[in-house]
């Protein structure tokens, strides 16, 4: 462990969705990280929707992301029969969706680089039709 000071520093990530499905921003995040010159901390995300979350997936082979979409498509299909459908048949099945995800992940720090196994990337999955801008919160706390 360092004896430097404790620091934090935070901001936001804007992510451009083309639709349902995930979108890797490991890149994004891990270029911002080294300009922050923190050594040993904890990374926490945060996605400010409730209809989109964040996953800590495979980033080698597509086949894992589509299949992933197709469960959730499975699982909380659309004219299921839903009382809620304010913005239209995908509404509430995005709602469950991020529901059985997770809207913040906390990642360590080690080294200035986020510990992500070899095959890990961030992502945030979109569960509505319609593109979007979505926005992630990041706070680090570090040394």
């Amino acid at each position: 462990m360092s004896d430097a000071p404790l620091r934090q520093a935070s901001t936001r990530f804007t992510i451009e969705t083309r639709g349902k499905g995930l979108v890797e921003f490991t890149e994004e995040v891990a270029r911002w990280l080294a300009e922050r010159r923190v050594d040993e901390g904890l990374l926490t995300l945060f996605c400010r929707h409730t209809s989109a979350s964040l996953l800590v997936q495979e980033n080698a082979a597509p086949a894992v992301r589509r299949d992933i979409a197709a469960y959730f498509e499975r699982l909380a299909p659309e004219g299921a029969g839903y009382e809620h459908d304010d913005e239209g048949p995908d509404d509430m099945p995005a709602h469950l969706r991020t529901a059985l995800t997770a809207t913040s992940l906390a990642i360590p720090v080690a080294g200035g680089r986020m510990v992500l196994g070899t095959w890990q990337g961030l992502y945030l999955f979109e569960h509505r039709r319609r593109p979007h801008r979505r926005e992630i919160a990041a706070h680090l706390m570090g040394a």
